[in-house]
């Protein structure tokens, strides 16, 4: 804008100029700055005609470590070249969309391929696509967007744990009891012959072919245990940055240990003190799974309410046989007590404590030495009552520090 008004001005100080003394000079200047400013001002207007151009994206949900492909095609069906255009996507993503700058000979179709790496957990945006042009010496330039924006949502990245597993239900009947049973559960644990009255679904057919004799899984009948996971995310308790913060790792093993409750059909519900205390009865299945990895994608550690108020509000929901799942970096041991008094109710519970020491370095030794002191304190409480507890500290697998 300010480069045409300095272009107008110029011009008028040439025409006025021109017409006092009648230079021919300044006619010539005059006529070739009116030449240029036209000719840049037409070529600008034609720059987005007989343009077509879209974007595709490969996906609109993906998880922390996924790669988003982004597909651009851009198609001049007209004769005259496009000389210079430049293409964009805003977005919020972070690290952005890259754009390029390109031009096109008549009847020409370019399409390129972007692939960004989804890095962050959280609700992004990707604007429509934002075509922009212009003249050779900067005086004008036209911009036109098409399409339509996407929502992106980015869930926690799940980690497989094979050998996590949630206990049995503390009611009568919970252990695993190996009897032959017309009930599938999640624990095959051998093959037999065929027998009458065994079920289709039940054939084992590798080893029916390897063996030349119908085979049937043999399964352990197991009462499942549902699961209740309580995620603190009280910013009081928050360390560390990035995805080493305890945010992240405690929002990522929420996610891991419900796609794990899942698989093995348990209902899982979830407790997430934030900035709002978030609430999701207990279900099962895929639905379910949904539910809770998008809660988790928008959930911070703004939380204005202590573990243990949170507890004492949501254990009222759990039920005789479920497991309380706690997932926490606090080294206030205020929450174990009401944990403790869930084993009359015949309810379980596990703590997943996040060792809080080796997230934030502290910032001299007798700061380091009473964090290690509140640490083994609270390990001793959990300990005294009996209570299972896996500490996960920074970069550590989730596979490793959950089987032990």
């Amino acid at each position: 804008m300010f480069r045409r008004l300095q272009l107008v001005v110029l011009a008028v100080v040439i025409a006025v100029a021109a017409f006092s003394t009648g230079w021919l000079f300044l006619f010539f200047l005059l006529y070739l700055g009116l030449l240029i400013g036209g000719g840049s001002y037409i070529l600008t207007r034609l720059g987005l005609a007989d343009l077509e151009a879209g974007y595709a994206v490969s996906q609109l949900s993906g998880h922390v470590g996924d790669k988003l492909r982004v597909t651009y095609t851009l198609r001049n069906t007209g004769r005259l070249p496009k000389p210079w255009l430049e293409v964009h996507n805003p977005t919020t993503l972070p690290g952005g969309l890259p754009g390029r700058a390109l031009g096109l000979r008549g009847r020409e179709e370019r399409s390129w391929l972007v692939r960004t790496g989804l890095e962050r957990r959280g609700h992004y945006r990707i604007e429509p696509l934002q075509i922009r042009t212009g003249d050779p010496f900067g005086f004008f330039e036209a911009s036109a967007g098409v399409g339509q924006g996407v929502t992106l949502v980015v869930y926690p990245r799940v980690d497989a744990l094979p050998l996590w597993k949630l206990p049995p239900a503390n009611i009568e009947g919970a252990h695993a009891q190996p009897e032959r049973t017309l009930q599938t559960t999640p624990l095959a644990t051998t093959v037999r012959p065929y027998a009458p009255g065994d079920s289709m679904n039940r054939i084992h057919w590798r080893t029916t072919a390897r063996t030349g004799e119908i085979q049937v899984k043999e399964f352990d009948l197991e009462q499942t245990a549902d699961a209740w996971i309580f995620l603190d995310l009280d910013a009081a308790t928050e360390l560390g940055s990035g995805e080493q913060s305890t945010t992240e790792v405690a929002v990522r093993i929420a996610a891991s240990v419900t796609d794990k409750a899942l698989e093995e059909n348990r209902a899982v519900g979830l407790t997430v003190n934030a900035h709002r205390m978030a609430v999701l009865p207990a279900d099962r299945g895929a639905r379910q799974r949904l539910k809770i990895l998008q809660l988790l994608a928008a959930v911070e550690a703004d939380g204005r309410t202590s573990l243990d108020e949170a507890l004492l509000t949501g254990v009222t929901r759990l039920r005789r046989g479920m497991t309380a799942i706690v997932i926490t970096a606090s080294q206030d041991p205020s929450f174990v007590r009401p944990l403790a008094a869930l084993r009359n109710r015949g309810i379980g519970t596990v703590v997943i404590a996040l060792d809080a020491p080796e997230y934030e370095p502290a910032p001299d030794a007798a700061a380091a030495d009473l964090a290690r002191k509140r640490a083994r304190a609270l390990r001793h409480t959990l300990a005294e009552y009996q209570i299972p507890t896996y500490p996960v500290g920074p970069r550590q697998p989730l596979a490793e520090a959950l089987a032990r």
